[in-house]
């Protein structure tokens, strides 16, 4: 398949290594125009890299915009494959040492079924956390945002000015609460009385 010779290459934004590759560097997104390709568009990891292959006549906006989708997908897909029980309380242990200072030490992480309108949940008393199931497959970064949001809550129990300040520290907080009202948008989860409700973590 011809590929453009001088393929564009560009870093991808920073995000917390997975707890199986803390000490990876950032990776580089390589985009591959092909005059063959019509409309699909695809991606794969090769090494550090992520290959994406998009239609020659994708404007440089297409361009941008289907990278962000497809580097979403990949993530949803690692994060599927790779985070049961075990490694998500890991992550919770990293997460809390880069954006709280270690501060936030769980007693327990672990996915649950029974959380169909709550993205996550946290019982300070016990420092237990609990991530809905539906959050399987998502981004990365969207996973991550729950896990800090609910470690936050075993400092902070509500939702004021000092809770919303140590969420600061995580800087995809924004892109994911969007992502999340996105997908409510969509209808995967039931709509609960009261604005913005179904986007928030516990």
């Amino acid at each position: 398949m011809p590929a453009d010779p001088s393929p564009r290459t560009a870093p991808t934004p920073s995000s917390p290594p997975s707890p199986q590759n803390r000490g990876s560097g950032t990776s580089a997104v390589e985009v591959r125009r092909s005059s063959r390709r019509r409309r699909t568009v695809s991606a794969y990891r090769e090494g550090d890299r992520t290959i994406v292959l998009i239609p020659a006549r994708m404007s440089e906006a297409e361009e941008q915009r289907w990278v962000g989708v497809m580097l979403d997908k990949l993530a949803a897909q690692e994060s599927k494959r790779m985070l049961g029980d075990t490694e998500l309380a890991a992550r919770a242990e990293w997460l809390s040492e880069q954006y709280l200072g270690g501060r936030a030490r769980p007693a327990s992480v672990r996915w649950v079924t029974n959380q169909n309108t709550r993205w996550g949940s946290c019982t300070p008393a016990e420092g237990s956390i609990r991530l809905s199931h539906r959050l399987k497959g998502m981004p990365e970064y969207v996973v991550d945002y729950v896990l800090v949001h609910e470690l936050a809550h075993l400092l902070v129990p509500g939702h004021g000015r000092r809770f919303w300040e140590l969420l600061e520290a995580y800087p995809r907080t924004e892109r994911a609460r969007g992502y999340l009202e996105g997908v409510v948008a969509a209808g995967r989860l039931p709509h609960l009385p009261g604005a913005g409700s179904g986007t928030e973590p516990g």
